[in-house]
Order: C-alpha cells, then sequence, then structure tokens
C-alpha cells in the first residue's frame, strides 16, 4: 500500500470519526445506534468527563468541541492544510482521551479507540505527499501528487 492511499485512507478515517460522533449529538444515527442521541445528553457526558469544569462552562466546552470536529473533519477530506489539521486533529483526540482516562478510567478510552485514533492523526500530520488534496490544487494548478 502506498503513502498516497495512506495518507487518504487516515485522513477519511479520522474525518467520518469525527462526523459520526457529530451526528451522533444531534440525533441523526437514530436511538438503536446511537450513544448519546442528543445535545442534552452529549453535555452530561462532556460534565463526566471533564468533572472540574464549571457546569456553566460546559456547553461553551461541548459547542467548541463540536465545532473544531467539523472543522477539522472538513480540512480533512478536502485536504486543505491536512498537516495542521491532522495535528490540530490529533491534540483535540488526545485531550478526550485524557480526560476519559482521568475521569472515567483508561478502559473507556482504549474501547473506543481514542488514544490511536489521535496517534493516526499525528502520523497523518507526518505524511507530506500530497495526493487528493486542495492544497495541490490550490498551489499547483493541479490534483495530482506532489512530493514536497
Amino acid at each position: 500500500m502506498t503513502n498516497r492511499i495512506v495518507k487518504l485512507f487516515l485522513r477519511l478515517a479520522i474525518s467520518t470519526g469525527f462526523l459520526s460522533a457529530v451526528a451522533d449529538r444531534f440525533g441523526l444515527w437514530g436511538n438503536e445506534y446511537s450513544v448519546w442521541g442528543n445535545w442534552s445528553n452529549f453535555l452530561e457526558y462532556t460534565q463526566l468527563i471533564n468533572p472540574w469544569v464549571p457546569s456553566s462552562l460546559v456547553p461553551v466546552i461541548g459547542t467548541i468541541a463540536t465545532i473544531a470536529e467539523i472543522v477539522f473533519a472538513a480540512g480533512l477530506i478536502l485536504g486543505f492544510k491536512t498537516e495542521l489539521f491532522a495535528k490540530l486533529s490529533g491534540g483535540l483526540l488526545l485531550l478526550f482521551a485524557l480526560s476519559m482516562t482521568f475521569s472515567t478510567g483508561i478502559k473507556g478510552a482504549f474501547d473506543f479507540s481514542v488514544f490511536s485514533a489521535s496517534a493516526g492523526a499525528f502520523a497523518l500530520s507526518l505524511l507530506k505527499e500530497k495526493y487528493l488534496e486542495l492544497d495541490n490544487l490550490i498551489f499547483y494548478g493541479t490534483t495530482e501528487p506532489k512530493n514536497q
């Protein structure tokens, strides 16, 4: 498997993971597939994994995390500033994993593969060859791969 295919797979896997979680918190998965199922349940979970955050700030934290996941997913899908959005995604996922670990124990972070997803995002940030990325079109006028 070439680096191009691995990079594309990582971009799509991380971004669809983010978008799936966002869809869940807005009830788009339906009850039988849902973890939270609605915004209120998502905020309760946000409070659970961030017990040191005052309750009044939980909606702000939940909103910021949701916006970040949408923006990072869009950047990764489009291949816009891929290395930057991969690093930011890795950091966000690592924060999630550490919050889960310190509040509810490490098993949940392992079961939901949050550390693995974070590592994958950081690995993605190291793959410099462009493939099917908007950055190629912006900087080189083509979507053909360019080695950096």
